[in-house]
């Protein structure tokens, strides 16, 4: 809720934006605010993540991926991990640029990059599905089909599968408990 005005103006602005390619990058601007802060006057770390969010729902606005979906599918996050390298502080402007890095046969995966200037504040990576409005998920072929997208998957790095093949590790285990 307390990000309810930043989620309404992404909404009415990013249509009118450049639009962006499916894979971005999406070059989404933000500016840190009062409510952003902890008590240390920077930039909160679970904020980073709920920002994460927005600029993605840039990127499915602008590059027309939510035109194709939005009546019966939805994207949700099945894993993330995020290195901080600077702070945030109060007024300063920064940007999230957002990128596909690609999909295999259950999620897509994306990378997303704080950058203030031409600095790198923190660096997240993203596992996400796409579920269908009965809760169960779909692959990213079907996606891709349904938007018309022929191109396959640009090659996912090594590291990245392994922090998959952990992340279902991790899946099993939490299941387990």
């Amino acid at each position: 809720m307390n990000l309810l005005f930043r989620l309404i103006w992404t909404l009415l602005r990013s249509p009118f934006r450049k639009p962006c390619a499916l894979l971005g990058p999406c070059v989404t601007p933000f500016i840190t605010l009062l409510n952003d802060l902890d008590v240390l006057l920077h930039m909160n770390n679970g904020r980073y993540l709920t920002l994460l969010d927005l600029a993605r729902l840039d990127l499915l606005i602008r590059s027309g991926l939510h035109k194709k979906i939005r009546r019966g599918y939805y994207p949700v996050v099945t894993a993330e991990t995020i290195q901080f390298r600077k702070s945030l502080q109060l007024f300063q402007k920064f940007t999230i640029v957002t990128k596909v890095l690609g999909w295999d046969e259950k999620y897509f995966f994306l990378e997303q990059t704080f950058m203030r200037k031409n600095t790198v504040v923190a660096l997240a990576h993203i596992q996400a599905r796409i579920l269908h409005k009965s809760g169960k998920p779909t692959t990213p072929a079907h996606i891709l089909e349904l938007i018309n997208y022929q191109e396959s998957s640009p090659k996912l790095p090594e590291w990245l599968q392994e922090w998959s093949v952990h992340q279902q590790i991790l899946k099993t285990q939490i299941k387990g408990n």
